[in-house]
């Protein structure tokens, strides 16, 4: 086994200060960095001034990019593998480098922070002890049949979507699984953090009269009377 290591960090989805010390260090040791958007992630590292080369791994480059990143980290060197926001792996390509990394025999090792779905999960309101986590629903194909399979779900279901088809989804959400308890959680973290709770129409009525605007996580709480917002 290779004396490097694929280190998985998760950094901020908003607040800067939202990382850990061992985090910090961890990218400050490292021989090399790969993240979503560079561009992004260079406004972290320069915050922490930390001095490290950085390369692109995403959903489009990954057939060139991780054999590159898996022959740096057999000769000896480790890398930090961070996402745009949150914890790497949650809603983008990042286990399939990790899972490169595991089958050539390199130690992987995650250091826990923040993700958004779980921050909206425990502001919500709704029940934390069943959760299933949807990410994004399939803009067409096979969305129709998503969402009946979600109507059979248990718990509270946890989605992400994106200020321009929020409304679609709440009301695609209205017309598969009924009214039920909903609450979304805009821009967390962020300067203008909004949590908005209610029924899935009082969501509706809301973003109908403000315009979406940032990165939205939607729950969706269990069709039970027990289970609600006045």
């Amino acid at each position: 086994m290779s004396s490097a290591k694929l280190y998985v960090i998760a950094t901020p989805i908003g607040n800067l200060k939202d990382i850990t010390y061992r985090a910090i260090e961890i990218l400050k040791s490292v021989n090399l960095i790969t993240a979503e958007d560079t561009r992004h992630t260079q406004i972290l590292l320069n915050h922490y001034e930390i001095k490290c080369r950085v390369v692109s791994y995403y959903e489009y480059n990954r057939f060139t990019r991780i054999p590159q990143i898996i022959d740096h980290l057999k000769a000896g060197n480790s890398v930090a593998l961070v996402t745009d926001a949150g914890t790497p792996g949650i809603s983008d390509p990042a286990y399939r480098l990790i899972r490169s990394a595991i089958e050539n025999d390199i130690t992987v090792e995650a250091i826990p922070g923040a993700a958004a779905f779980l921050t909206a999960l425990v502001s919500s309101g709704l029940p934390t002890d069943t959760f299933k986590f949807i990410g994004f629903l399939p803009p067409k194909k096979g969305r129709q049949s998503k969402l009946r399979r979600l109507a059979q779900s248990e718990g509270t279901l946890i989605l992400y979507e994106s200020p321009h088809r929020i409304i679609k989804t709440l009301q695609d959400i209205h017309d598969h699984l009924g009214n039920r308890p909903a609450v979304i959680g805009r821009e967390l973290t962020k300067l203008h953090e909004e949590i908005v709770r209610g029924k899935v129409s009082d969501l509706l009525t809301h973003f109908k009269k403000k315009k979406p605007i940032g990165e939205f996580v939607l729950l969706i709480g269990k069709d039970d009377p027990n289970v609600y917002f006045n």
